[in-house]
């Protein structure tokens, strides 16, 4: 996957509130023409401590202006998966979303510590780097422009400004977040870790930043006016061969147990754990010297009238759904509102149908409607809805209080693991092997998944950490 950018009508002018038209060299300028103070480490912290009483953020069961949130706990325990919508994100008409699945002991923790912090972080960079830049063009913001005529090249050329600014905060802010997670005082990530699939919508524009297996969809419509699936991420996993290969360099060992051959697994160069399921991931610092690493993968498209909305789902919808189950599923649900709900429930069933004998992985479901439109109040409630962003939960799930945390600790999930005969029955799932590299400029597979439908935890063996070196008698 890589960077497309392209001019499209819809992408090349932008309308004030007041009719003023102003050319698309200036929209990213628009981000700042607030300038803000350089922040400090206590309003990072006072950040944090007020992030759930924000009204345009929502991160439980419930919906905003232009989106649905649901979250379902699976059967292995916790639920460890996470996820946000952040509109007005830094400025009107930017949005946040993001899906984060935890693994390890502590992955519930470390999902909910990434959701909180990555987008300040990601705002913080983008703004730093924004300033930097915001000298010459700023006047044409302020209505001091001497033609509403603009050069198609000074256009291009700013779109790939726009695009490398953001692609440079979500390298910036994803290796900020994982520093974070090392250093961390009162969270253990040495074996415990989180996925992260993250989008912003900045107009017709979309950035989108993703490690591990959770994935990101666009429904879009065809020439036909179907309905069709695109996939917007590839799910970085250890039987990607390029991944496979980086980890193979830094001596770390990728293999599938006897058991679950269709798993592909990153285990240490000298013991055989901790069995993790992906090639990239926040925390797992087991592994890191080994190459699982936290850089992510990012991409822009531009979006047409055609597209319609973006699914981003944690890997337990996409181990038992398609991308194209998943489109069609979310576009003919009875109201807007229900859709993320409708998708988990589906979900749920598709596990039981087809993994009878094993324990549903937990599902987290965003869906974001392009066009800015939801049901009225009154059809949500229909839906069996009370508000905006609902702290009931409608699944069994432990509620989150206000800091994020979980009054019930549940160290279940790592030890969840298929027998062998109850993998006999469902282990043949065949796997593409012929996907081209991209980092060798060819063009990856668009629904290549590295493992479609079958379940298992992220991570096998817990690692025992070193307590402190006793004094010798």
């Amino acid at each position: 996957m890589g960077g497309c950018v392209s001019v499209s009508s819809r992408s090349t002018c932008s309308s004030r509130s007041n009719g003023e038209r102003i050319s698309p060299s200036c929209l990213w300028i628009d981000m700042f023409r607030r300038k803000r103070s350089r922040r400090t480490f206590s309003d990072h912290v006072t950040t944090l401590q007020h992030l759930s009483s924000i009204p345009s953020r929502i991160f439980t069961n419930g919906r905003s202006s232009s989106a649905c949130i649901f979250t379902q706990q699976g059967r292995k325990g916790i639920n460890q998966d996470a996820m946000i919508v952040w509109e007005d994100f830094m400025a009107e008409d930017v949005t946040f979303c993001g899906v984060f699945d935890g693994h390890g002991p502590y992955g519930h923790l470390v999902a909910r510590k990434v959701r909180d912090t990555l987008p300040l972080k990601l705002s913080s960079f983008f703004d730093s780097f924004g300033s930097k830049q915001n000298g010459s063009g700023a006047n044409c913001c302020n209505g001091n422009m001497k033609s509403d005529v603009a050069d198609p090249v000074k256009e291009t050329s700013t779109e790939d400004r726009v695009e490398s600014l953001w692609r440079e905060a979500f390298l910036k802010s994803y290796k900020a977040m994982d520093k974070e997670l090392r250093s961390h005082p009162n969270l253990d990530c040495f074996c415990s870790g989180s996925t992260a699939v993250t989008v912003i919508k900045q107009g017709s524009n979309l950035f989108m930043g993703n490690i591990g297996d959770s994935r990101a969809i666009l429904g879009s419509k065809d020439s036909n006016d179907s309905m069709v699936a695109i996939q917007l991420t590839v799910d970085l996993k250890p039987d990607l061969p390029r991944e496979a290969e980086r980890i193979k360099r830094c001596k770390g060992r990728v293999f599938a147990l006897q058991d679950e051959p269709e798993v592909q697994r990153v285990w240490l160069p000298f013991d055989d754990a901790p069995g993790l399921a992906m090639a990239r991931a926040f925390g797992d610092f087991c592994l890191k010297e080994y190459g699982v690493i936290s850089i992510p993968e990012f991409s822009h498209r531009v979006l047409s009238d055609q597209d319609k909305f973006v699914v981003l789902a944690s890997d337990g919808v996409w181990d038992v759904l398609s991308n194209e189950e998943v489109v069609e599923i979310v576009s003919s649900a009875p109201t807007r509102s229900s859709a993320a709900r409708i998708l988990v429930e589906s979900a749920a069933r598709e596990w039981k149908a087809k993994y009878p004998t094993s324990k549903m992985d937990d599902c987290a479901v965003v869906c974001l409607f392009l066009d800015g439109k939801m049901d009225s109040e009154s059809d949500y409630e229909e839906q069996g809805f009370s508000s905006a962003t609902l702290q009931s939960n409608h699944s069994g799930n432990v509620v989150e209080s206000d800091d994020g945390q979980n009054s019930e600790p549940c160290l279940q999930r790592n030890f969840t693991v298929r027998s062998s005969e109850e993998n006999d029955q469902y282990r043949r799932v065949p796997i593409d092997a012929d996907v081209e590299d991209a980092e060798n400029g060819g063009t990856e597979d668009q629904n290549w998944s590295g493992l479609e439908g079958v379940t298992r935890v992220n991570s096998l063996v817990q690692l025992p950490r070193f307590s402190e070196e006793r004094p010798r008698p």
